[in-house]
């Protein structure tokens, strides 16, 4: 799938006064970060905003469905993302609202660890040596 690099562009030249907006390309998609924060993806041909339990009234009120895509074995799947409200295409007003409620969910987000890998250490005895 390509990425819409004029909407890259318009997210970005947006939400220049809030912050350094950065991609970075993923499983056919896109994840955009403001400041280090990932607020927003781009899949499905559309920009998806972070949301979670104390943002999605507000999705919710602006019928912002949730995305979600069918996974073998395991049916349809959900993620906490919204599509975001057409206003946004044209207002940078609009995207700089709702690109703030998604920081906001991305910043209440729980961090994730990277995973620890074992590595077998040069110059270590074995139990034949």
């Amino acid at each position: 799938m390509a990425i819409d690099e004029g909407l890259v562009g318009w997210v970005v030249e947006s939400l220049a006064p809030i912050g350094t907006v950065t991609m970075r390309r993923m499983m056919g998609g896109a994840t955009l970060y403001c400041d280090g924060t990932i607020f927003a993806i781009f899949s499905q041909d559309a920009l998806w905003f972070k949301a979670d339990a104390a943002s999605d009234a507000f999705w919710d009120g602006q019928n912002c469905p949730r995305i979600s895509f069918d996974m073998p074995g395991r049916g349809v799947v959900s993620m906490n993302s919204r599509r975001a409200p057409d206003e946004v295409h044209d207002d940078a007003d609009a995207m700089q609202r709702w690109a703030v409620l998604a920081l906001e969910a991305g910043r209440r987000a729980p961090v994730r660890r990277k995973r620890r890998t074992t590595r077998s250490r040069k110059g270590t005895a074995g139990p034949d040596s």
